[in-house]
């Protein structure tokens, strides 16, 4: 028997199935009866009726245990039989189960194994209930051969995989039979390079946020396998390959990629909530996979082969996002709010950052950035509201933020050892083609209008960034001549760099003044039914940028989030206005989402951290973050010179910017990438835009709205909402055990986790999570501490033992000093009037303490200009020395002391003082026996034995057996390490 008459089973790898099958000798002996499953193309439904959904046992798909590697598939008995009903697709009418309508997203895998023989890979694939199972068979074929996969497209139960599997298993005896070659959450793609192809697959994943009850996962790990026949070595002599393969090796897919099951994490959640109620209101059930934005799949060009081979490539293959993913909890006296940061890096002109800038002719730019905030209250997993009203719930909201290098050509020459290159314009269009594709692009995906914030400096002694801002000024009024009043780009340009450095220059405070203005031009999207609750779209985006779009493009997108934050929270009825303050727990909160977000997103472009964080632009622990800047500095300036070019390559062999050809040089045999992202000279023609006036699509400028809830049409309004949304499924996993600490939401993060607990025992600590934290709000019993302290230090310092010249010891009060911050010390002494021996008047933290606790935090520039006068005030007074009466009365006694020393010594001895063992020493037997030591015979007959040479000093007798140095000898010569041994006795 040939493997050629079989089809998928393995009961070798599945011990818990009892039935064994029979022998057979073709595929129709052993082809199930079961229904097709229908493709993943829009479905208008004609008919009402429903089938009953089976017990079921679902995988605990959040497992700590399981989830981060994948594992074998467990299942249970075969769904009920299902009644038929009439099924739109493209091919026609047919007939097909209404279970297939209802269990859509059910069958949705989310575990595979992958099983091998001598001459195919087969995959198996199980949904969320692992009720049904699939399989995939894709050959094995020879080097240079075309990719051949086959997806019979039915699904099976349990019993009858194993009996496939079996079946393979005996056709294949001859030639080792079929085994298990690992376990995997999904296939990425295929690639190839100068020989066969490879299957990239994920083999570990981890939770990283959970929208709608959709989780979102991060790749942790991946198998990259030759489609090669057995027994054959990929590519073992060919030079090239393993060269290819190590470039693609450069390429770390375990940071920050990210993908899901049941979401699509390529668009935006108004975009998501958009199309899923037209599409509703239209009668048709879509997939989540039916509109991907390719713009944002990473894995585009290794997805092409199983695209172009099977009909429903996304069912076994995961488009995968690169950029941030985070979400932590905001807890409000019992509600909870989730907070949701989802950044989208490009897959268009991306690379590293000196080798990518500016923009290429088709209107991408470098290091192209969308940024997504979800702020939602959790009374209800799902987007829908009780009703059921799908797609309604109200307790969702977003906003979208852009960034995205300057759209106009331009480079930077890394050549050099310089780390600021200078700025070139390599090419001046009149016509700014680059800048209007940009943002017609911007108003396809977001509408209008386009806020553009730009950061670069205005002023420099040798123009550089300047020049871009000339530059991006003419190009913005040369478009807007051609728009509506009402839809033209906005253009605020502030040199962010120079307010940062001068003197008293509040950077967070026009931060703030723009982001209120980036916010309330754009809105955010809110959802809602139109009815019971209000819903708005969001219609426009704030575009920021700088030269790098890093340090302070991160620090003015924070500040926009944090506004928008304040309006989201407002609209879910979370707090009574639309701001929210520095130094809360929610606000510190978010602020450590976006620095985590600003890292994340300069190690991918710039291959460093962020040079300057919030602390930086706040002037807050200047002292400890400016070394931490330093460093990250030098990190980029060695990665730009050194790494880049390697993680280069990498990234257009990856996403299919350079394809090997045997006409065409090798990759690594290029001077220069400048064709791989480009148009050819010669297409221009064909792919620029001919009109220059009407640069725009009319279209995109259009208000979005959201459409308002509709009867839903045909079969709809009777099928139940998992038969929409499988979040039911994949979020609570009915049926299956589980525990808090095993659950996603119950680990996040969270502002409880800022509570200080000690604290709340006592029931004065404020709670809430929008409460400044001031210095004074700290842990009840150092407070306690603190204060007993000061009391202790002020009682000593008053009842101190008086001296000769009457003034009180100031020691204890120095005590109390310790361990105080410079910048601490270096706060403004309050004026006050004090007693004259106080200790408050020696240290004025102590005696400002308790005017402190009535008075508010002072702000960050109040804080900074008080740090600047009290160190030039230190500065005058080092200059200027002068000493106050109590510290001349101290240095005059301490010159006068000599002369206070009696001349005559007498034998009066105090009371106070134990000389007994003084008057052994005066009283004792050295008098008699002298001063030199007894027993030093022995120690002399010792120290000859020492010495003492013998006749064959390099041998080892007997005696010499119990020595230290030759057992520890002996016992390395067994090979235990000098350095290992335990310690001789």
């Amino acid at each position: 028997m040939t493997e050629a008459t079989t089809i998928e089973g393995a009961s070798a790898s599945y011990p818990q199935a009892t039935t064994q099958p029979k022998k057979a000798d073709n595929v129709d002996q052993v082809t199930p009866a079961f229904p097709r499953l229908r493709n993943h193309e829009a479905t208008d439904l004609s008919c009402t009726d429903e089938a009953p959904l089976g017990g079921t046992t679902f995988a605990d798909v959040d497992n700590e245990d399981e989830a981060v590697v994948a594992q074998l598939f467990l299942g249970t008995a075969s769904p009920d039989s299902v009644n038929s009903v009439r099924h739109s697709s493209g091919d026609g009418a047919r007939e097909v189960g209404v279970e297939d309508v209802t269990n859509f997203f059910t069958h949705k895998m989310h575990k595979f194994s992958l099983y091998e023989t001598a001459s195919r890979y087969y995959v198996v694939g199980v949904d969320v209930s692992e009720e049904r199972y699939r399989i995939l068979k894709i050959d094995r074929s020879a080097e240079g051969a075309e990719l051949n996969m086959t997806d019979d497209k039915i699904a099976y139960s349990l019993k009858e995989i194993n009996q496939l599997l079996d079946t393979i298993d005996d056709g294949n005896r001859g030639t080792g039979g079929i085994k298990l070659r690992c376990t995997t959450w999904g296939i990425i793609g295929f690639i190839k390079f100068t020989g066969p192809y490879y299957m990239l697959l994920i083999t570990k994943k981890s939770t990283v946020a959970m929208v709608g009850g959709h989780y979102i996962y991060q790749v942790e790990g991946t198998e990259l396998i030759p489609l090669l026949p057995g027994k054959t070595k990929s590519g073992s002599r060919n030079t090239d390959e393993q060269r290819f393969l190590g470039i693609l090796n450069n390429l770390d897919l375990t940071k920050s990629f990210y993908y899901s099951y049941s979401y699509d994490i390529t668009r935006t959640l108004q975009h998501n909530i958009i199309r899923e109620r037209e599409t509703l209101g239209k009668g048709i059930i879509p997939s989540p996979d039916d509109d991907l934005n390719t713009m944002f799949i990473w894995n585009s060009y290794l997805l092409e082969p199983a695209v172009k081979g099977l009909h429903a490539a996304y069912d076994w293959c995961r488009p995968i996002i690169h950029g941030y993913v985070d979400q932590a909890a905001l807890s409000i006296y019992g509600r909870t709010a989730h907070i949701t940061v989802i950044a989208r890096r490009s897959r268009h002109f991306a690379g590293a950052r000196f080798l990518k800038r500016g923009a290429n002719d088709m209107g991408y730019v470098a290091n192209d950035v969308e940024t997504e905030q979800i702020v939602s209250e959790s009374l209800t997993t799902s987007f829908h509201s009780p009703g059921p009203r799908l797609f309604c719930n109200p307790q969702y909201t977003s906003y979208v933020q852009h960034r995205g290098s300057i759209p106009l050509y331009w480079t930077q020459d890394s050549t050099g050892v310089t780390p600021k290159p200078p700025i070139e314009l390599n090419l001046i269009d009149p016509f700014y083609g680059a800048a209007a594709s940009h943002f017609n692009n911007l108003f396809q995906r977001y509408g209008a209008p386009i806020y553009v914030v730009n950061l670069i400096k205005s002023k420099e002694r040798q123009p550089r960034e300047s020049k871009l801002l000339l530059e991006y000024t003419h190009a913005i009024e040369y478009l807007n001549q051609f728009l509506p009043s009402e839809k033209k780009i906005i253009h605020r340009a502030w040199d962010m760099s120079r307010a940062s450095k001068v003197r008293g220059g509040d950077v967070i405070g026009n931060l703030e003044l723009i982001a209120e203005s980036v916010v309330t031009t754009t809105g955010f999207f809110r959802n809602g039914d139109g009815k019971t609750s209000p819903m708005q779209a969001q219609n426009g985006v704030g575009r920021t940028n700088c030269i790098d779009c890093l340090d302070r493009t991160n620090a003015a997108q924070f500040v926009i989030g944090k506004k928008a934050l304040g309006y989201q929270l407002h609209a879910l009825g979370i707090i009574d206005n639309t701001s929210v303050d520095y130094d809360t727990d929610a606000v510190n909160l978010f602020t450590h989402m976006w620095h985590d977000h600003g890292d994340t997103i300069a190690v991918q472009y710039g291959g460093s951290q962020l040079v300057n964080t919030m602390e930086t632009y706040r002037k807050i622990n200047q002292w400890t973050s400016h070394s931490r800047d330093m460093i990250e500095s030098f990190k980029r300036y060695y990665n730009n010179s050194f790494l880049d070019s390697q993680r280069q390559e990498a990234y257009n062999l990856f996403l299919g910017n350079y394809v090997f050809s045997k006409d065409q040089p090798l990759l690594w045999e290029l001077n220069t990438d400048y064709y791989l992202h480009h148009i050819h000279p010669r297409d221009w023609s064909t792919t620029k835009p001919s009109n220059y006036i009407n640069w725009y699509n009319p279209s995109n400028i259009r208000p979005r709205t959201i459409p308002d809830r509709s009867r839903l049409k045909y079969a709809l309004g009777k099928l139940s909402v998992e038969a929409v949304d499988d979040y039911w499924l994949e979020y609570y996993r009915p049926a299956t055990l589980s525990s808090f600490p095993k659950m996603f939401a119950y680990k996040m993060n969270s502002t409880i986790k800022y509570i200080p607990l000690k604290s709340t025992q006592d029931g004065r600590y404020d709670l809430s999570p929008f409460r400044v934290r001031t210095d004074l709000d700290t842990d009840s019993d150092k407070r306690k501490r603190k204060a007993g302290m000061a009391a202790k230090v002020e009682t000593t310092s008053s009842l101190g033992h008086p001296n000769e010249d009457g003034a009180c010891s100031a020691t204890s009060g120095s005590t109390a000093t310790k361990g105080i911050s410079l910048q601490r010390w270096l706060q403004p002494v309050p004026e006050k009037s004090a007693r004259s021996h106080d200790v408050t008047n020696l240290h004025p933290v102590l005696g400002g303490k308790r005017q402190e606790s009535e008075k508010f935090k002072p702000t960050a520039l109040e804080k900074s200009n008080a740090v600047q006068w009290t160190f030039t005030k230190a500065v005058h007074e080092s200059l200027n020395p002068s000493v106050n009466g109590q510290e001349a009365d101290d240095y005059d006694r301490y010159i006068r002391h000599p002369q206070n020393l009696p001349l005559v010594i007498s034998d009066h001895r105090p009371s106070d003082i134990d000389a007994s063992e003084y008057r052994d020493y005066i009283n004792g037997s050295w008098k008699d026996q002298g001063l030199l030591s007894t027993g030093m015979d022995d120690e002399i007959d010792v120290y000859h034995e020492l010495i003492k040479i013998g006749d064959n000093p390099l041998t080892v007798t007997d005696d010499d057996a119990t020595k230290k140095r030759y057992k520890a000898y002996r016992k390395w010569l067994r090979g235990k390490s000098f350095f290992k041994q335990q310690p001789l006795d």
